[in-house]
């Protein structure tokens, strides 16, 4: 049996009482390859494209204070667009398309836990089609 290390997952499982973005879309630093003023965008390590990513907040207020904002990464050739913001609130309601999630382990000092790194292939608004959706990011 092969397990992927990326594993698909559904939007509604992760953000069941929806996701809003409360950042903009920002290339990714490559922390290594970066230095001083000379700041190095990540590629993706399979494909060799750029890495972008966004902080969204879970609309569940039962959600923990730690995972209650989480950043998405996208591998794309150009910087992802957002979803036009019609909620009348700062924060702009989002689906994210192609979710999938990687497991791993969080150490802080004697605990650990289990904490999700979560990567999407495109966003589109609540309600729209993907079809329709023009902010579809390369994977």
């Amino acid at each position: 049996m092969s397990i992927p290390k990326w594993l698909q997952i559904g939007h509604d499982q992760v953000f069941s009482l929806g996701a809003f973005l409360v950042s903009e879309v920002t290339p990714m630093i490559d922390f290594d390859k970066s230095s001083g003023e000379n700041r190095v965008q990540a590629r993706d390590r399979d494909t060799g494209l750029p890495m972008w990513q966004v902080e969204v907040l879970d609309g569940d207020p039962a959600a923990p204070k730690r995972s209650r904002t989480v950043t998405i990464k996208f591998a794309a050739a150009t910087q992802p667009t957002a979803p036009t913001n019609s909620s009348g609130t700062p924060f702009t309601p989002v689906v994210l398309e192609g979710l999938m999630a990687l497991p791993y382990v969080e150490r802080s000092g004697d605990f650990s836990r289990i904490a999700w790194s979560y990567r999407a292939s495109g966003m589109t608004a609540p309600g729209k089609s993907p079809a329709a959706n023009t902010n579809k990011a390369s994977a």
